[in-house]
């Protein structure tokens, strides 16, 4: 069987590094076996970065003085990833997703999304943004809130139609084109605003504790609805949540911050499959990464604040 290349994750100490799997590391004279055209892609063709974030700090000026919300954080995202952002309240998950949509500036530090400052992504619409509410206008209808921002890009009408009929779909709420917001279940109101953000298809979707507010059952099924959009669209997901068992169900990545200043303690990649169910969060490999985040997370001594 061939052995895997170790895939080194970079944190805050320049010195420290993760690994996948936590595999130990090859010799450089020990030879890596390819056994498929598939391995030698992987290794000839590594994933380009969707963002890159270099020694990122970010203070706020206040009237009882300054904030350190962020300090020196650095993170690579490559594209395709499901990436969350977990931690105490305060730790700077949403600040942290702002600074890459640019709509907070950082006080040091320089940001790339897509290969660009975050200001031109942002004014290249490449990215999609989903808030903790939904955020939708009372007076549209459901088709007409999707249809906002592509109104606002200037496509045609017919091609609004088929973009808000598309998203729509792959939500699974068709046939509610013609109700309005307040006619529809919190959970369906945030699938909607899901499908704003993709129709104008951005890169990158940035989610900001979409299902917080949700009862349990509705926030499960949510959950796996969004794994099997991210799948079908293979988007770039950035997602923040406060929550152990939704980061390690949706992430190939969890990325455990500390309380305030904000910085990476660890980034614990996931083993789960790539399809997988509800029922993946009784087996051990889940429950292995869900400890593994929480031992993070009381290293950063979350429980004590």
């Amino acid at each position: 069987m061939a052995r895997q290349m170790p895939i080194a994750l970079k944190l805050d100490d320049p010195g420290s590094t993760l690994r996948r799997g936590e595999r130990e590391p090859l010799s450089p004279t020990e030879p890596l076996a390819i056994n498929s055209t598939a391995d030698a892609d992987l290794i000839s063709s590594p994933k380009r970065l969707a963002v890159e974030v270099r020694n990122v700090s970010l203070t706020f000026e206040t009237a009882d003085g300054k904030i350190d919300a962020l300090s020196d954080v650095s993170l690579e995202v490559a594209e395709g990833d499901f990436v969350s952002f977990i931690g105490p309240s305060g730790c700077g998950k949403t600040t942290m997703l702002r600074v890459i949509a640019d709509l907070q500036q950082p006080t040091s530090g320089t940001l790339l999304v897509n290969g660009m400052s975050a200001e031109k992504a942002r004014l290249a619409r490449r990215y999609g943004y989903v808030f903790q509410a939904p955020a939708l206008f009372p007076w549209r209808t459901i088709e007409k809130n999707i249809r906002l921002p592509l109104e606002i890009m200037g496509f045609s009408d017919s091609e609004q139609r088929q973009r808000a009929a598309r998203y729509l779909a792959l939500v699974n709420l068709t046939g509610f084109e013609r109700k309005f917001p307040w006619q529809l279940s919190g959970g369906m109101q945030q699938r909607v605003s899901i499908a704003r953000a993709l129709a104008f298809e951005p890169d990158l979707l940035l989610m900001d504790e979409p299902f917080g507010a949700l009862d349990e059952i509705t926030r499960d099924h949510l959950n796996e609805q969004l794994l099997r959009l991210w799948h079908q669209t293979r988007k770039t997901v950035i997602f923040v949540t406060h929550s152990i068992s939704e980061a390690v169900f949706l992430s190939n990545r969890i990325v455990v911050m500390t309380p305030r200043p904000g910085r990476i303690l660890e980034i614990i990649e996931s083993p789960l499959p790539a399809t997988r169910g509800l029922d993946a969060r009784e087996t051990p490999e889940f429950l292995e990464v869900a400890h593994r985040v929480r031992q993070a997370l009381r290293a950063g001594h979350s429980y004590d604040d």
